[in-house]
């Protein structure tokens, strides 16, 4: 049975992929080619987590990012999106961030491609070099969920100014060892918070990155109000998830939890996934408009991943906040 399994499996990463991504034009600014295509989804349909919020340990933050206006930040809720269960769970498994064969195998293993379309993306909307070392100078990032420090590293390594933010303060702790041990990384703050926290402090970044968080919190919508409260005007919005997809069940759940045991159990719930569609409304209503979407695909014969147009299973999206 398992074996039966696993050939579907590999029959479903194999299928389909072209090295292509989903553009979204826009006309002055607006969504609507976006509106048009959506415009019959309700986000009635977004689920969201029955946890209550939980409180962080809260430490002084240096001023990385920008102020500002309070009409803008009082337009943004801060309820905590903290799930309690989430947390717990990669509480558990922090000191394992930096294990390229633990649990978070299949992040490491995903980063490079993530950063290809982050590169790609960010170069284009800043109009910097994509064949510098370090094209992200001058560039003040956030990354929000940040956890071990696997993409908030390689950011520095590009010239960025980081700062990676994570609830759980064991992963602060572990980020901060690693850094240490290189002087570029060293640059990067890291502070046990949330997204909400830094909106209340009026912190703004040219852009903010949330990978593989949102499918984690309790209240998808109020979490990317906060990205985009922390984004400045005309700034960049980077968030990945998983597709609420029979597809991303076979392989994001039973393939890679139960059969490839990659992922401890339980460690996502379908329910909590989002469409891509439920993304962009949820996004635009808070002011950002996703200009580019790609999937991401796993090779399992060669053991890789890669961009495709695909996004019916992992899936990445570029937005821009109105100015």
């Amino acid at each position: 049975m398992a074996a039966k399994l696993l050939n579907q499996f590999r029959v479903l990463c194999t299928r389909n992929h072209q090295p292509l991504r989903h553009k979204f034009p826009y006309d002055n600014g607006s969504s609507l080619a976006l509106h048009r295509a959506f415009s019959q989804v309700s986000l009635e349909s977004v689920p969201a987590a029955n946890s209550s919020s939980s409180v962080v340990s809260e430490r002084p933050v240096s001023s990385h990012g920008q102020t500002k206006s309070n009409d803008n930040l009082n337009k943004v809720s801060t309820i905590s999106s903290l799930n309690k269960v989430e947390l717990a769970k990669f509480s558990a498994i922090a000191e394992t961030w930096w294990d390229a064969e633990g649990p978070f195998k299949p992040l490491h293993k995903m980063n490079p491609t993530r950063l290809a379309f982050i590169r790609s993306t960010l170069c284009r909307q800043f109009r910097k070099d994509p064949t510098s070392a370090r094209p992200f100078e001058g560039v003040k990032i956030v990354d929000v969920g940040c956890g071990g420090g696997i993409l908030s590293e390689p950011l520095a390594r590009m010239g960025a100014t980081v700062m990676g933010i994570d609830a759980v303060e064991k992963n602060i702790k572990i980020a901060q060892l690693h850094a240490e041990l290189d002087p570029v990384t060293s640059t990067i703050e890291y502070c046990c918070t949330t997204a909400e926290k830094l909106v209340e402090e009026q912190r703004e970044f040219d852009v903010v990155i949330a990978l593989e968080v949102i499918e984690h919190v309790s209240d998808p919508a109020e979490f990317c109000k906060s990205l985009a409260a922390l984004t400045v005007s005309n700034g960049a919005t980077l968030i990945s998830t998983i597709n609420r997809s029979m597809r991303s069940y076979a392989a994001a759940i039973v393939a890679a939890e139960y059969i490839l045991h990659w992922l401890p159990k339980g460690t996502h719930q379908w329910s909590s996934f989002l469409t891509p569609e439920e993304l962009v409304l949820i996004l635009q209503r808070a002011s950002i408009n996703v200009q580019e979407m790609a999937g991401f695909v796993y090779d399992p014969l060669r053991g890789l991943w890669s961009l495709s147009d695909d996004i019916s299973v992992n899936f990445i999206a570029f937005g821009t906040k109105n100015s």
